[in-house]
């Protein structure tokens, strides 16, 4: 409950979320991190939801969306051009769209285990990441060689807006020759066992399976091309010879402009049949995205069945998320993952960081369950 996103999660358990269930039955090690086994936690969710008698599942393309029917659209970062127009009509506003990007895979046989050390920074958790660390002329090296390597070309009709959470990696060595050492390779934390110091810079290598047969490139989210990645990562100590199973990729991600449109129940202003749910809602990040899905969800049950729709406390982490995104005050409006600042402060004064956002968490959770009790909303 010391950040933000722990607490998020915390309050989805208390929701029953089925996201957070499957993840928590496949979780992989990753430190203080929930990650889980891709395969396992999307077929077991698939297969709860083919099960249940009250879900009809129909595989199609939507090309248009009936003002009519109640209606949750949860289309994901590529939603089709006619789908996109026929959206446009129903918020009756101009969408923004970024880029964000997915990170390398590697093979664990393939990385030389001679010249990493497992570890996790500041020892939290167990040793769950695979550190690769650098002198100061290697990182120079590869510093230099990923500014100046070859990027993917854009489609002439895309803006590139960049969302910082999900920033390539070459995009931040471009803003300076230190600005990795402050990003994901800062070497704080972690002490080559080696040498009994700290690095110039670390490479971090994640888990991405329960196998642990492949490992993601921690913050490599990249616009390189292929061959260049190949090349440029290969710089990395202990990646000199890495089998790329996935290279990193750059997507559209589309998403409303919703404080504009969107209620705190995540219903369209101008039609409240109507409701946003994930990352198109204009939230940041899987646990985020799911958890505007559990809003809706139990938003829109409870208007099928003749009653109000909820509003989320703005003291919980996922009612903070829900009042951020339709705040008609946000100017300039951009996707945003969940954290302490977007929840009001607490009364008490607490000096210390740590005590202060454990203390935020604990009032949190104790105004959600009050507020599903007072509420009765059936958890299974």
């Amino acid at each position: 409950l010391e950040n933000a996103v722990g607490l998020l999660k915390e309050e989805m358990r208390m929701l029953d979320s089925i996201i957070i269930r499957y993840a928590d039955r496949y979780r992989v090690p990753a430190g203080g991190a929930l990650a889980v086994d891709r395969e396992k936690f999307s077929d077991g969710i698939t297969c709860e939801l083919q099960e249940n008698r009250n879900i009809n599942i129909i595989r199609g393309e939507v090309t248009n969306i009936d003002a009519n029917e109640y209606t949750i659209i949860a289309t994901g970062p590529l939603t089709s051009e006619k789908l996109s127009q026929s959206i446009r009509r129903l918020i009756e506003n101009d969408y923004l769209y970024f880029y964000d990007a997915a990170a390398p895979i590697v093979t664990y046989d393939s990385i030389d285990k001679t010249k990493v050390f497992r570890a996790s920074r500041y020892g939290k958790g167990e040793d769950d990441y695979l550190n690769c660390p650098m002198s100061k002329e290697e990182y120079e090296n590869f510093w230099h060689e990923i500014v100046n390597a070859e990027t993917a070309e854009l489609k002439s009709f895309e803006k590139q807006i960049v969302f910082e959470g999900c920033m390539p990696v070459e995009s931040m060595a471009k803003r300076g020759k230190e600005t990795l050492l402050y990003g994901p390779l800062k070497p704080v934390g972690l002490i080559d066992p080696k040498t009994g110091k700290r690095p110039y810079a670390v490479v971090q290598l994640r888990q991405d399976n329960a196998a642990g047969t492949l490992y993601n490139i921690v913050g490599f989210q990249t616009h390189l091309k292929w061959n260049e990645q190949k090349r440029v990562f290969g710089l990395i100590p202990g990646l000199e010879n890495a089998e790329f199973l996935r290279f990193g990729v750059m997507h559209r991600n589309t998403y409303i402009n919703s404080p504009k449109v969107l209620l705190p129940t995540l219903q369209l202003k101008n039609n409240k049949n109507i409701m946003f749910a994930g990352q198109i809602s204009g939230v940041e990040g899987y646990v985020e995205s799911a958890s505007m899905g559990l809003i809706s969800g139990i938003n829109m049950s409870r208007i099928i069945a003749g009653e109000k729709a909820l509003v989320f406390p703005e003291c919980t982490a996922i009612g903070s998320l829900s009042s951020y995104i339709s705040n008609e005050n946000v100017k300039h409006f951009q996707p945003m993952n969940v954290n302490f600042g977007l929840i009001p402060k607490i009364d008490e004064k607490i000096k210390e960081k740590r005590e202060k956002n454990i203390k935020i968490s604990e009032n949190s959770l104790k105004t959600l369950k009050s507020f599903i009790n007072n509420n009765i909303i059936n958890i299974v």
